[in-house]
């Protein structure tokens, strides 16, 4: 009976489906289905919540999810991948997907955008100083290549047409609105194809008219980022009538940079859009329906001119239905009523909440400084970008003597992201990438041959737009009055976990700035909890070793989400890096998020 049993359980989680595309509706097993999707991304979700987050979505109404897959999340160095620990384990996420009774939409990039670090491509490939994304420069497709090979592996037996969830995989993203190299769209499928993916594909672009065109594949579903009225649905009908269309975006929120207030896109707006996609049993996917977090340095940027430079916050709330903690908010209760209405299967209840804590303040003490951790200088004419030292972000340390010129102006070009200028090993002037005012005054000295110190914070790769070849630290000169400044010693400081680890404790020297300052302390349980980081000024901060991401007092966000699987009974700690701050201040955790 047990054996019959097995046998019975295992023949229905195998069973295999065929989704399939007509000139108007998406088919499964033949018969018309609205796709409700919710999206979310693994890699900003805790491992441990996939599938609190997973059956969130679908107690909002959801019947399918979709999830970028961030190629260098993955790939951290060329050739070296990880699919199968913690976070990285796509193929797990998957199958959780199907026990949950939930679809899946793919989105494997290579490209994705998303606000995450260089939209998802490795910054490995800006080492190449002539490197050309998103085309068919060979060397950018042979890396691509890899990647779907490697993807496909782990994700072509959980097609539906093999008993899996994932009834389609999108082919780039919003192509439309970068390019027009259809030979470039036409490889990437191409290589799915040959890699075992025999779902139907989709692409994703903008409803304008030139956008469709550019980004568009025949036989692809067309998905529109939004699609939201007849006239949209019209274009995509309009560039194919051969195949449906869905939004494949639609916005309930909006992201967040540093220096803005959090955004708070208008609820009756989204309420009336998709009470039109339920009555018009469009299909659509929301993004997102759950953000998560920028955990480390995988926030990405915008830029839409050559001076402009926008750094995303870490928190990837997006003041989605389903916030960064998990909770579901008024607007994902007004999703769930409305979606109860409009479709013919039960929406379950809503999961519990996860747990969270307060944390009494923690006594902090500065224990070491930037100064007492540079590692052996590298010789060179001229600055390099991180990039070229294989380092993806944290700071790096350019430092050479004045010979000629002692004092006047200097300009940095360009820096990659933001720049604080030292002469003598006194703190000048900060100089910020954003708005192209990149020149400041050094003063006179008696030194005979100065030393300047420039300490370079390169933060996320701009995702989108034209833009995105952005190296990071001094990615040109640095002149002083007109002159070209020669012969530096570069310190990489990549600021990672390992190289946070490895800083002993150093009595620090007067007044200076980048101090690295550590905290204890005990809990009788763990939860969730928001560092508190309103008393610091501009930095990054490692709890029991996770680098949970950056602070910077512009805000809008003062507090930092850390899951309680990054906590322990017990002692634990705490390290701050501030860029700024030069006394030590407690830090609290608290039950939410600043809004």
């Amino acid at each position: 009976m047990i054996v019959l049993l097995l046998l019975i359980v295992t023949t229905h989680a195998q069973q295999k489906h065929v989704f399939s595309l007509s000139k108007q509706d998406f088919l499964l097993d033949g018969k018309p289905i609205q796709l409700i999707s919710g999206e979310m991304h693994p890699a900003r979700i805790p491992h441990e919540y996939w599938r609190h987050r997973i059956r969130m979505a679908k107690a909002m109404g959801c019947n399918a999810i979709a999830a970028y897959v961030f190629w260098n999340y993955h790939e951290t160095k060329p050739g070296v991948f990880d699919f199968s620990t913690g976070n990285h384990n796509i193929a797990e996420f998957v199958k959780i997907c199907k026990e949950e009774g939930m679809w899946v939409l793919l989105r494997p990039g290579p490209y994705v955008c998303a606000e995450w670090d260089f939209g998802g491509l490795p910054t490995s490939l800006l080492k190449i100083p002539d490197i050309k994304i998103r085309c068919m420069d060979p060397r950018y497709i042979s890396a691509v290549s890899s990647y779907v090979k490697k993807l496909a592996a782990e994700v072509k037996s959980l097609q539906c047409t093999n008993g899996g969830p994932i009834i389609m995989v999108q082919v780039e993203n919003e192509y439309g609105s970068y390019a027009n190299d259809k030979k470039y769209l036409n490889e990437l499928k191409q290589m799915w194809v040959q890699n075992g993916i025999n779902v139907p594909f989709y692409t994703a672009d903008g409803a304008t008219a030139y956008m469709l065109e550019a980004g568009g594949i025949d036989g692809a579903a067309i998905g529109l980022d939004s699609g939201s009225s007849d006239e949209d649905f019209e274009k995509a009908a309009k560039q194919n009538p051969n195949v449906p269309s869905f939004s494949s975006e639609t916005y309930p929120g909006w992201l967040t940079h540093w220096g803005e207030k959090f955004a708070r896109p208008d609820t009756n707006g989204l309420k009336k859009e998709i009470t039109y996609l339920l009555s018009k049993k469009k299909s659509f996917n929301f993004y997102v329906i759950h953000g998560g977090t920028n955990f480390g340095f995988t926030a990405g940027a915008n830029a839409f001119s050559p001076t402009q430079y926008q750094p995303d916050i870490t928190s990837y709330d997006y003041d989605a239905p389903i916030d960064e903690q998990g909770n579901a908010t008024p607007k994902y209760y007004m999703l769930r009523n409305l979606i109860k209405q409009h479709v013919s299967y039960t929406v379950p209840e809503v999961p519990a909440p996860i747990s969270t804590i307060t944390i009494d303040p923690i006594k902090m003490t500065a224990y070491s400084s930037i100064w007492n951790a540079l590692p052996t200088g590298i010789a060179s004419p001229q600055p390099k970008p991180m990039e070229a030292f294989d380092q993806n972000q944290g700071l790096m340390l350019y430092r050479t003597k004045l010979i000629g010129h002692k004092s006047g102006n200097l300009t940095i070009t360009e820096p990659h992201d933001y720049a604080l200028i030292f002469l003598n090993g006194k703190f000048i002037d900060t100089v910020k990438r954003n708005g192209g005012k990149w020149t400041v005054k050094l003063p006179q000295t008696n030194v005979k041959d100065p030393e300047l110190d420039i300490l370079v914070e390169g933060m996320g790769h701009i995702n989108f737009a034209q833009y995105m070849i952005d190296r990071k630290g001094i990615t040109d000169r640095v002149t002083l009055n007109g002159m070209t400044l020669m012969d530096w010693q570069i310190f990489p400081l990549p600021m990672d976990e390992k190289f946070v680890a490895g800083v002993k404790p150093k009595a620090i020297d007067g007044a200076t700035n980048g101090i690295f300052f550590k905290g204890a302390f005990d809990l009788q349980q763990v939860g969730d909890t928001y560092f508190d980081m309103s008393k610091y000024s501009k930095g990054i901060v490692y709890v029991n070793g996770h680098n949970l991401g950056r602070y910077w007092n512009i805000g809008p966000q003062q507090r930092l989400y850390c899951p309680a699987s990054w906590l322990k009974k017990g002692s634990n700690e705490i390290v701050v890096f501030d860029l700024h701050q030069q006394q030590a201040e407690v830090v609290s955790g608290e039950k939410e998020m600043n809004k």
